[in-house]
This record gives structure tokens, C-alpha cells and sequence, in this order.
């Protein structure tokens, strides 16, 4: 498989790791947003979230909370944000689920989202259409 983090976990690349396990990897982004910003994956390739088995979801949720853990108290991290990019059009570069754990600090002059709004009677119909979906 020529995913890049595939070659890493198999250690054909290498990497800053910060945690590992049967199951998932942990290991500093090389374009960070902020100093400390590391990335959690699942060892079993999935290109997206929803193309991940139960079992892995779990594992990748429990690594998740363990890593944030560390990060915030390994960089004195004022928060974190976590973040899952699904799709080039949601800004995922790399086709391998992943998660980023990126430490902030307050003042630090990152940005959040912007927020937006619903015109009226709008968010009746985005929840019917969202709520359809399952049928």
C-alpha cells in the first residue's frame, strides 16, 4: 500500500512517536500548528471516519483521550483542539483516518470557525434532511 502512514506504522518512514499500542499510533504532525500538535491513528487502514469497524473506533477513542491527556500536559497547553478532516474537501490531505490533537494556548492568535446562521424555517428542513438519511 503506498499510503504514508501506513509506510510509518510499518517503519518504512520515520516518525516523532509518542505513543503506540497493538492497535494505533500517536506521533508528532511535521506541519504543525502549533508546537506540540501530534497526530492519532488507527494501525488498520480506513481512508474516513465511517469506513472504520467498531473496534477500531473504540481503540482510536481511547488512544485519543490518553494522547490529548499527554499533549495538554506535556506542551502546558491552555486547551486543545481536536479535530477529524473527512474528505479533500474538508481539508484531509492524508487518505488514512486521522486525528489531530493540537494544543492552544490562549492569545495565541489561532482562529476558530466562523459561526453562521439559519434563515427561518431553514434548520427544520436541514434536520429533516439529516434525520432522513438513516432511512
Amino acid at each position: 500500500m503506498d499510503c504514508i502512514f501506513c509506510k510509518i506504522i510499518r517503519g518504512e518512514i520515520p516518525c516523532a512517536k509518542i505513543f503506540e499500542d497493538e492497535n494505533t499510533l500517536a506521533f508528532l504532525s511535521i506541519g504543525p500548528i502549533s508546537k506540540g500538535h501530534t497526530l492519532v491513528i488507527p494501525k488498520k487502514h480506513a481512508e474516513v471516519y465511517m469506513d472504520l469497524d467498531d473496534e477500531s473506533i473504540n481503540d482510536l477513542a481511547t488512544t485519543l483521550k490518553k494522547v490529548a491527556t499527554m499533549v495538554k500536559k506535556g506542551t502546558g497547553a491552555d486547551g486543545l483542539n481536536l479535530g477529524l478532516n473527512v474528505h479533500e474537501a474538508a481539508g484531509q490531505v492524508v487518505p488514512h483516518v486521522h486525528f489531530h490533537v493540537i494544543p492552544r494556548i490562549n492569545g495565541d492568535g489561532l482562529s476558530t470557525w466562523p459561526g453562521g446562521t439559519y434563515e427561518d424555517g431553514e434548520i427544520e428542513e436541514w434536520t429533516k434532511k439529516i434525520k432522513g438519511a438513516l432511512e
